[in-house]
């Protein structure tokens, strides 16, 4: 990075914790400091859920996706209109109404203290540890730019994300959200037209490459369990998950019961069923290049420069040879590559269908030494040697003109210090609604409570930031937050629909929670090949099935 790029990174650091203390204004009551006295407009909500969602994971982790994995991630997405529709009439118009701080607030009105509890200490859990995960992300960046640990770029992101979540409370929040997501927005356009000018062949060209290697393929009609991906887990188990997110963790709910109204609430998560879909798909596609543009431009044979350094001093004559191997497997793809390009561009089309198959195979060997590669640093380091985390920071530092590379950090700690910021905020209003008011001072002052949530936000800070040390490891971040969090949504949500069955009962909902938990955790462990987006629809429906079959036995006994 030149000094221009340090300059705008400061500079925007600076401006994002000025104006969230600047927005702490009003927030000396818990009403204002965790709800913003539900006076937001449906647009700076809407804003505000988006850019938690888009967090640095997505600018890092879902851009690696789609240059090593290509479109299918967008399958992931396909539930999401139909789940905000549902939420719309139910759930959305249910919480907002009942005039809660949290949405488990009501499920001790609906049934009992105990399953409030255990709802919301599983929201702790599994919130803690993405959070942990998203610090992670950026972490990754300032490793590979600095060369620091890992632990030191966790420390750099993760604590002024928590001395301004600490003062500015859900106002602040949002607000800042609203600037960090016109930020992110930018800096993708700006790289994928970056990416465009830098390509040596035409736009349509480069997608035919693309095409060629896999990396459009956005559709996967199988029905297969074992499948992260695909039209139906994507569909079925999608919806389940979103409606799991948006309906039921605090980090969304939170975000929504701050509107005016519940009309003003329904529209901001409607912004997310129209846009989400589309973002999302530029970011996998800004990915899709970035693997076009590594056919043109040599990439290295590992990205993570940590297990690069670990493999060349431990094995050095081996890791030459499979290098060497590389470089020539990657001349002979960029050969076929010009090829391709050339017989498209005289219209011949034996010549492309001969060129598009030899591509093919080049690209099959490069992936081949790739893996071997992989495999190898996996021997030596003992750890996951999955680097899709360091192919966008590698193309960043690499390749983008100065300035640029200013813009996408700047843009990289907007994502996640947006969604760190709404984590914590949401982990603390839990922390201290549903168990400090609840079970351990039930009548204090608001200064009183106050001071408590700032606490509890230095508690989650620092629980996440440990996370974080370790999830860098455990291969694509994007996939790794939603595996944490589908281990637990799908029983969570499980509970809020027995909320809406006026037969359900109180032990029926508690003891139907555990053994989705159970249910979860047999399939997971168990049977590690069944898609962890399908273990959403195997909570849910345990939860729902036990908790009604306990209701109505019990209703049966009476």
């Amino acid at each position: 990075m030149r000094a221009l790029d340090w300059v705008i990174v400061a500079v925007y650091l600076v401006y994002v914790l000025v104006d969230g203390v600047r927005r702490s204004k009003g927030t000396r009551e818990i009403e204002g400091y965790f709800l913003a006295h539900r006076s937001l407009p449906w647009w700076a909500v809407g804003l505000s859920v988006m850019a938690t969602q888009l967090s640095a994971i997505t600018l890092i982790g879902t851009t690696g996706q789609g240059a090593t994995d290509g479109m299918r991630f967008v399958q992931f997405y396909f539930g999401l209109p139909l789940a905000m529709v549902i939420l719309g009439v139910t759930l959305v118009p249910f919480l907002h109404g009942a005039r809660v701080f949290t949405a488990y607030e009501y499920l001790e009105r609906r049934f009992d203290a105990r399953t409030r509890s255990l709802t919301s200490f599983l929201f702790l859990v599994a919130r803690g540890m993405s959070c942990g995960t998203i610090i992670a992300a950026p972490a990754v960046v300032l490793s590979a730019i600095f060369g620091w640990g890992l632990l030191w770029s966790v420390a750099l992101m993760g604590v002024p994300t928590v001395i301004y979540t600490m003062i500015g409370g859900v106002q602040a929040v949002t607000w800042v959200d609203v600037k960090q997501m016109a930020l992110i927005v930018f800096a993708l356009i700006a790289v994928m037209v970056t990416l465009l000018v830098q390509l040596p062949v035409a736009p349509d060209h480069a997608l035919a490459l693309a095409g060629a290697a896999g990396r459009l393929r956005a559709f996967d009609f199988s029905f297969d369990l074992t499948n992260d991906f695909t039209f139906w887990s994507g569909l079925v188990g999608g919806t389940f998950l979103m409606l799991s997110y948006f309906g039921t963790d605090q980090s969304q709910v939170q975000r929504y019961i701050t509107a005016k109204s519940v009309d003003q609430a329904r529209s901001s998560l409607l912004m997310s069923a129209y846009w989400k879909i589309p973002l999302q798909a530029l970011v996998l596609l800004t990915g899709v290049l970035v693997f076009v543009f590594f056919v043109f431009q040599a990439p290295p044979l590992l990205f993570n420069p940590a297990a690069e350094h670990a493999v060349r001093a431990a094995e050095p004559a081996l890791y030459g040879v499979l290098d060497e191997r590389y470089r020539t497997a990657l001349r002979d793809r960029e050969t076929a590559a010009h090829a391709l390009a050339a017989a498209r561009v005289r219209g011949d089309r034996e010549a492309s269908v001969a060129s598009l198959e030899a591509f093919r195979a080049r690209e099959a060997d490069v992936g081949a030494l790739r893996g071997e590669a992989l495999g190898l640093a996996r021997r030596v380091t003992g750890t996951s040697a999955q680097d899709v985390n360091y192919v966008m920071p590698y193309f960043v530092l690499h390749f983008l003109p100065v300035g640029l590379i200013g813009i996408f950090v700047a843009a990289v700690l907007a994502a996640a210090m947006s969604s760190i910021a709404a984590e914590l905020n949401s982990l603390a209003t839990v922390t201290v609604i549903d168990f400090y008011r609840r079970w351990v001072r039930p009548q204090a002052p608001d200064a009183h409570y106050l001071l408590v949530s700032k606490a509890a936000t230095g508690f989650w800070g620092l629980f996440a930031c440990v996370v974080a040390t370790f999830a860098a490891t455990l291969g694509s971040l994007i996939v790794v937050v939603n595996r944490f969090g589908s281990f637990f949504y799908g029983s969570i949500l499980g509970v809020f629909l027995l909320a809406m069955i006026p037969r359900a009962r109180a032990t029926g909902a508690f003891f139907g929670l555990i053994a989705g938990m159970a249910a979860v955790g047999v399939v997971n462990f168990g049977a590690p090949s069944v898609s962890w987006l399908w273990h959403n629809v195997i909570g849910a429906v345990t939860v729902v099935a036990v908790g009604l079959g306990l209701s109505a036995r019990r209703s049966s006994t009476r």
